[in-house]
């Protein structure tokens, strides 16, 4: 057990965040993050209003401790997903991709701790000026859509620490114990791991995604789409291609046509793991084994 600004913010026992990830986050992961003392977050990005609030309810009745709402802000219907959470009396929302500004004072009006995730100092100053009580700092290493200035974890932790008052989550690669104890060693406060939650049992996400993570190990995952937001996926037959596609220098229209809409949800939520996107991070090197919320913790 181990006290920290974010054991403090969220009333949790360690200071470790599950990423709220599109088509792995549901209820199942997020209870057991939360019940092992961390905070579990549910994945908003991939569910429709009427799907998160059962989500939400499920995840009250499976734990009495704290847990949180991801929203992207660039989800077309995320006033309806903030309406939900907050009907549903969540009291931590994590935001990301768009301006912590659009939904704050709503947020705050109804005593929600809001926390936005950070890409580079700019947007954390920005993300402090509006209100936020605290932020995550991710870095070029996580898995998933990652900021345009491809700013390595070790590097941005450092540049934000001191700038800012309110706690620093470092995010971005971390999958085990000493890569928790580095991220506190530069300064940060808490931090969110994604993938390696992402593989766990309780995870909504397709076995076949779950191996493929397993499976991967060093230089696995690659990043690209750089021209059209920045992704950092598990090499496979889909990403060959859209490196490809790019290295031709091609239009923007060309690249969202291969892309298509529902790229993500083939790979992570229905296991096609040659033509989905399989976002991971670069902590992939260090997961080898398909494990339970509890074992996680236990190592961590």
């Amino acid at each position: 057990m181990m006290q920290t600004k974010v054991t403090e913010l969220f009333k949790i026992k360690h200071p470790i965040i599950q990423g709220g990830m599109v088509w792995a986050s549901g209820w199942k992961l997020a209870s057991a993050v939360s019940n092992s003392g961390g905070l579990g977050l549910l994945g908003s990005g991939s569910m429709k209003p009427d799907l998160l609030q059962e989500h939400i309810k499920k995840c009250r009745a499976a734990t009495s401790k704290p847990f949180g709402v991801n929203i992207p802000l660039l989800r077309k219907d995320s006033d309806e997903l903030v309406k939900v959470t907050i009907e549903e009396n969540v009291k931590i929302v994590f935001t990301s991709a768009g301006n912590p500004a659009k939904y704050i004072n709503i947020l705050k009006q109804n005593n929600i701790t809001v926390v936005h995730v950070v890409s580079n100092l700019k947007q954390a100053l920005k993300a402090v000026s509006v209100g936020c009580d605290a932020i995550v700092a991710e870095g070029v290493e996580a898995g998933g859509h990652n900021g345009v200035d491809e700013i390595p974890l070790a590097r941005l932790i450092p540049q934000i620490v001191g700038e800012v008052k309110i706690p620093i989550i470092a995010a971005g690669g971390i999958a085990n114990k000493s890569g928790i104890e580095k991220m506190f060693s530069l300064g940060a406060d808490g931090v969110q791991i994604g993938t390696l939650f992402a593989s766990a049992i309780e995870s909504s996400a397709h076995i076949n995604y779950k191996e493929a993570i397993v499976n991967a190990t060093k230089n696995k995952t690659t990043l690209f789409f750089k021209s059209i937001g920045l992704i950092r996926a598990i090499k496979n037959s889909f990403t060959e291609k859209a490196i490809k596609l790019e290295t031709k220098n091609a239009t923007k229209e060309k690249l969202h046509e291969l892309l298509g809409n529902k790229r993500e949800k083939l790979g992570i939520f229905e296991g096609n793991c040659k033509e989905g996107i399989l976002e991971a991070g670069t902590g992939v090197e260090s997961i080898n084994k398909i494990k339970s919320v509890k074992e996680i913790f236990e190592e961590l």
